[in-house]
């Protein structure tokens, strides 16, 4: 089956993809919604400008679009952006957000392509721990929740990381995979990944009890073998 796989460059979208890729899915387009306001209900929004560098890492074409970032102005945005491609299905990160989950459904009702959403419903420590065992490598790009601290902003995900958001889980409500949005990512290398990313400068924005890292320049790297 033919599919376009939304893609974010954060942790969720990247294994999704894996796993369609790994279930024999033709992956024809990676899509990403670039939202101008940081709230957005739906996409992602810290340094998605590296989406490219994302999509040239993972050797595949990049459909992007730009959206408001308003809220249900930016399914429509996305369901534009998707009804020229050709592809029978769309592939989605969601785990736990039926926000999202439901209108990434609408769309693919409305253009007659099938949902495919590999994490739904998984639990989430699962997830963690498949991210560690596949050797993806992911830092924390973004923080937005009560028990986050600046000195989160750059952590790789291992071992240690997995449990402290665990424990914030427990003591704070936190999603351990923020799906609530607590907390974003950006995936700088995987098993699949023709290339990896490299952060040559970047920069901590605090703003009260929530920041980003923002990435000002990055480049590919080759993999050694």
């Amino acid at each position: 089956m033919r599919v376009a796989v939304l893609a974010t460059g954060g942790k969720d979208s990247t294994l999704a993809l894996y796993k369609v890729l790994k279930g024999g899915y033709e992956v024809k387009y990676l899509v990403s919604m670039i939202p101008r306001r940081e709230d957005s209900w739906m996409f992602h929004y810290p340094n998605m400008h590296l989406v490219d560098l994302f999509a040239e890492a993972v050797g595949l074409p990049l459909m992007k679009g730009e959206t408001s970032g308003e809220k249900e102005v930016e399914v429509e945005d996305l369901k534009r952006l998707v009804a020229g491609l050709d592809v029978e299905g769309l592939v989605c990160g969601a785990i736990a957000s039926t926000y999202q989950k439901t209108r990434i459904e609408q769309i693919c009702k409305q253009l007659n392509l099938k949902c495919i959403a590999p994490l739904w419903q998984q639990n989430p420590y699962n997830i963690l721990r498949e991210i560690l065992n596949l050797k993806f490598e992911v830092i924390i790009t973004g923080v937005y929740a009560h028990g986050f601290s600046k000195e989160w902003l750059g952590r790789k995900i291992d071992t240690e990381t997995v449990d402290a958001l665990m424990d914030l889980n427990r003591r704070f409500g936190v999603s351990p995979v923020g799906e609530g949005g607590e907390y974003e990512t950006l995936v700088l290398d995987a098993p699949f990944f023709t290339k990896r990313l490299k952060i040559v400068e970047a920069e901590i924005v605090w703003k009260g009890q929530s920041g980003h890292l923002l990435i000002k320049r990055a480049e590919l790297m080759d993999k050694t073998k």
